[in-house]
C-alpha cells in the first residue's frame, strides 16, 4: 500500500490529481500545472513535502562523523541554524543522495534527504555511523510544507503571527530557526524566496488551511519540477545518481577539498577524476524551434554526443529548456534528436530564471522571430 502524508485528504478536497511518487500518493496538480507555476513566480504557492526524509543526528562525534559522510565540510557551520547543501558519495564518488544539513548546536544536526532514496539513505548512514558516538533519529510524526514565491515570506509571516513572523523575517537564505514546535528554514526548490517549515504532523492541516486563506496556492509535483528546472536545481535520479560524481553534474562547488586531511567517503576516487580531468559538463539548453525537450534525448555537436538529463517547456521563457550532460569541448550550439528529427538548440549557462526573473529573453525573442 502506498504511503500518504497527513495532507492527503486536503489534496483530495482541493481536487488534486493524485499520482504515485516513489511509493507516496502525491498531487501532480490541482487542475492546472501552468497556473500553479505562474502563481509561484508571481505571488506565493505551497507544496506538501512531508514525504521528505528528516533525520536528526546527535552525539559527541556528530561533526567528525558528518565530515566523513559528506563531501562538503560541516565545520563551515558555525552559527546556530546555518544550513549546508552537500552530496553523500559512495567509494567510487557516485552520488548516493544530495541533502541539506542544518547546524542546530554543537553535536546536534538536522538533515533533510530525498523521499525517493529514504530507505537506501538510512541504511547507508547507519552503516557508516558504526564506531562513532552518534545517535540517529528519524521522527515519524513530522510534516513539512514549502511556501515559495515573491510574496511567500510576507504571507507566511502573517499566518504565523507577529512574534514568530518577526523572528523568521530576520533569517537570511540558508538559515533556519526553531519557533516552539516549528522548524523554519529559508530554503526551497524553486529559485524564489520562501520558507520550508517542519512541524508536528498533527498541526500541518491547520497551517495548510491558514496559508490557503491568505491566498497561498497549493502546488503539485508537476509545477515543482518546471520551477526547479527553470532554476537549474538538480534532481536526484536525473542530473545525478550513484554512477555520476559531483564533478560531472555541475555540483563541484559542493565539494570542500580543504582541509586536505579530511578523508570523506569517495575523496580518493573524486581526486583521481579531478586530476585526470572530467570529460563532460552540465549545461543548459534552449530549443530554438518548436518542440519539447525531454530527459534522455540525444544531444549532438561537432564535439561529440551528450544526453538531456531533464527537459520541459518553460512557462517563464515560453520555450523548451533542458539540462544536459555534454562533452566539455561543446560550444554554444548543438542539435537535439526529437522523434527522429534534429532540432537546433542553444547551449547556455544555467539557470534559466534568476531571482524570479527570466534569463536569456534576448535569445528567446531572436529564436521566436527566426521561427515565425
Amino acid at each position: 500500500m502506498a504511503n500518504r502524508t497527513p495532507l492527503y485528504d486536503q489534496h483530495l478536497a482541493m481536487n488534486a490529481k493524485i499520482v504515485d511518487f516513489s511509493g507516496w500518493e502525491m498531487p501532480i496538480h490541482y487542475g492546472s500545472q501552468l497556473n500553479e507555476h505562474k502563481a509561484v513566480r508571481s505571488d506565493a504557492g505551497m507544496f506538501d513535502v512531508s514525504h521528505m526524509n528528516v533525520l536528526d543526528l546527535r552525539g559527541r562525534e556528530a561533526k567528525v562523523f558528518l565530515q566523513k559522510l559528506v563531501a562538503n565540510d560541516v565545520a563551515r557551520l558555525k552559527s546556530e541554524g546555518k544550513a549546508l547543501y552537500t552530496c553523500m558519495l559512495n567509494e567510487q564518488a557516485g552520488v548516493i543522495d544530495d541533502l541539506i544539513i542544518y547546524f542546530i548546536r554543537e553535536g546536534d544536526y538536522r538533515i533533510v534527504l530525498n523521499a525517493a532514496t529514504r530507505e537506501k539513505d538510512l541504511a547507508w548512514i547507519t552503516e557508516q555511523s558504526a564506531g562513532f558516538e552518534v545517535v540517529l533519529d528519524s521522527p515519524a510524526d513530522l510534516a513539512m510544507i514549502a511556501v515559495q514565491g515573491p510574496n511567500a515570506c510576507a504571507k507566511t509571516e502573517q499566518v504565523l503571527g507577529e512574534a514568530v513572523g518577526n523572528k523568521i523575517a530576520k533569517l537570511k537564505p540558508f538559515n533556519a530557526c526553531f519557533c516552539d514546535a516549528l522548524f523554519v528554514a529559508r530554503t526551497g526548490y524553486t529559485g524564489e524566496k520562501g520558507y520550508e517549515i517542519i512541524l508536528p504532523a498533527g498541526d500541518v492541516v491547520a497551517l495548510w488551511q491558514q496559508l490557503h486563506q491568505v491566498g497561498v496556492v497549493p502546488i503539485g509535483l508537476g509545477a515543482r519540477d518546471t520551477l526547479r528546472l527553470e532554476a537549474a536545481m538538480s534532481l536526484y535520479g536525473a542530473e545525478m545518481d550513484e554512477t555520476i560524481s559531483p564533478l560531472a553534474c555541475g555540483l563541484d562547488w559542493t565539494v570542500a577539498w580543504q582541509p586536505a586531511g579530511r578523508n570523506f567517503i569517495g575523496r580518493r576516487a573524486l581526486q583521481a577524476q579531478r586530476d585526470a580531468g572530467v570529460s563532460t559538463k552540465l549545461v543548459g539548453l534552449l530549443l530554438e524551434g518548436r518542440g519539447v525537450l525531454r530527459g534522455h534525448q540525444k544531444v549532438i555537436s561537432e564535439s561529440g554526443e551528450g544526453e538531456i538529463t531533464s527537459g520541459t517547456f518553460s512557462p517563464s521563457l515560453g520555450k523548451s529548456i533542458a539540462l544536459a550532460r555534454v562533452p566539455v569541448a561543446m560550444g554554444n550550439r548543438c542539435q537535439v534528436e526529437i522523434r527522429g528529427k534534429r532540432l537546433n538548440a542553444r547551449v547556455v549557462k544555467p539557470p534559466f530564471v534568476r531571482n524570479g526573473e527570466a534569463c536569456y529573453k534576448e535569445l528567446v525573442e531572436q529564436s521566436s522571430t527566426h521561427n515565425s
